[in-house]
């Protein structure tokens, strides 16, 4: 019998087969691997009872391409041939599993040492950096409000260093690149407190910043934010644009399998916005497939180290919401609260309000009250506008639902916020 699985998933995907052989292609090249399908095999495959095995880099391309295992695609797959990843789009049970933090969390150095003279060197560039470093705590735990302050300040002195000081160019370089990670950080920041037009601003700085000094791995960064701010303020063309364009400096600049799970998050928080599910699905499938190859990652920037498992599941979770089914979105989300680790109060408030609000939409009020009370014995320590737009949000449609529970968490939202964001 023909291989009538393979066949119809190609032509649900949209593929003749000459398309889907120019597909394979560029799945191939974007994810690193040396495979290749002619029109001829794809025909075998689809034709012959028992149909051919792939090999296994073609194997690893077909899955992401369709977000299936090989077996699910009308193929007799070896046991030891198996992928054992969780797919997307599969129910059942989310596997746990543990977030490995990153150095985040550096103690801040000292401020700059008084100085004789305008002449700056490598220690000066280490204290910076120091400083720098200690942003990514503070907005993990506290949010993006309290981290602007420091970061405005940081800001001014190192511009006012660049403009006056005595420098190589090696140590200008160092310092340049410490603003362009500076400006990506600030564009977080009014990606999650507003306002937008001043993250915008930001982002565009930290992306002139790096090309400028020629780092193709801060470029990255700062589209990766852009990417986000576009979404949010309606700008999916450039969004788009962008994550096309990160995949390409990606692989130019010799980055490794965490980066490139940050550029296909990216790519799937734009399928999810603009209702392309089928695309969110293969986008969290490659997503999938660079995770499985993080750790070969000999030096991941500080700013990709967010990335893994729990960001994965957090964005399919997000797929399925935009979809219109929250029930199966909660298992993703339970799996993500589950397993971020401390010194995440931010983030961890964060996934718990979506989970709150996605439990609401799935009739689950009782136990979705119960997760936004979690959310409010944290909100104290967290001064987050994202954060309190969201609990608003899910204030309103909690009173709705007139019961007891509802009215009693929506009083503690309304007392918890007040003089914040309706």
């Amino acid at each position: 019998m023909a291989n009538r699985t393979l066949a119809s998933l190609r032509r649900k995907a949209g593929y003749t087969q000459a398309s889907f052989v120019a597909a394979f292609a560029r799945e191939a090249a974007r994810l690193g691997f040396d495979a290749s399908v002619s029109v001829r095999q794809l025909r075998r495959w689809e034709s012959e009872s028992p149909p051919p095995l792939p090999h296994p880099s073609q194997q690893a391309v077909l899955e992401v391409v369709f977000g299936l295992p090989l077996a699910e695609m009308g193929f007799d797959v070896p046991a030891h041939r198996c992928s054992d990843v969780e797919w997307i789009g599969h129910d059942g049970d989310v596997k746990r599993r543990a977030f490995v933090t990153g150095s985040g969390a550096i103690a801040a150095a000292a401020v700059l040492p008084n100085q004789h003279g305008p002449r700056i060197g490598a220690s000066e560039v280490a204290a910076f950096r120091a400083r720098l470093a200690d942003l990514y705590a503070v907005d993990h735990q506290s949010g993006g409000i309290p981290a602007k302050a420091r970061a405005e300040r940081l800001e001014r002195e190192l511009t006012h260093v660049l403009s006056s000081s005595v420098y190589t160019s090696g140590v200008g370089r160092d310092l340049q690149a410490a603003l362009s990670e500076l400006h990506s950080n600030q564009a977080w920041y009014g990606y999650d407190s507003g306002p937008l037009g001043q993250a915008r601003t930001a982002a565009m700085e930290a992306l002139t910043t790096a090309q400028l000094i020629g780092d193709g791995l801060l470029q990255l960064s700062a589209l990766e934010t852009l990417v986000l701010i576009d979404i949010k303020t309606d700008r999916l063309w450039e969004a788009a644009s962008a994550v096309e364009s990160a995949y390409g400096l990606a692989n130019r600049s010799g980055a490794g399998p965490t980066v490139h799970l940050v550029i296909a998050l990216r790519e799937a928080n734009v399928a999810t916005r603009a209702g392309d599910t089928a695309a969110a699905r293969r986008a969290l499938s490659r997503a999938l497939s660079y995770q499985s190859r993080t750790d070969t990652d000999i030096d991941v920037p500080s700013w990709a180290r967010f990335a893994g498992p729990i960001e994965i599941d957090y964005a399919t979770a997000d797929m399925y919401v935009a979809a219109g089914e929250p029930r199966r979105a909660v298992p993703f989300l339970r799996a993500a609260v589950d397993g971020l680790a401390g010194g995440y109060a931010r983030n961890a408030a964060w996934y718990r309000s979506k989970l709150a609000c996605t439990l609401l939409d799935a009739g689950e009020a009782e136990e979705a009250c119960a997760e936004m009370g979690s959310v409010l014995d944290a909100y104290e320590e967290i001064d987050s506008d994202r954060l309190t737009q969201r609990m608003h949000a899910f204030r309103k449609t909690a009173i709705a639902m007139d019961t007891v529970v509802t009215r009693d968490i929506s009083a503690r939202i309304c007392e918890a916020t007040r003089g914040g964001r309706p």
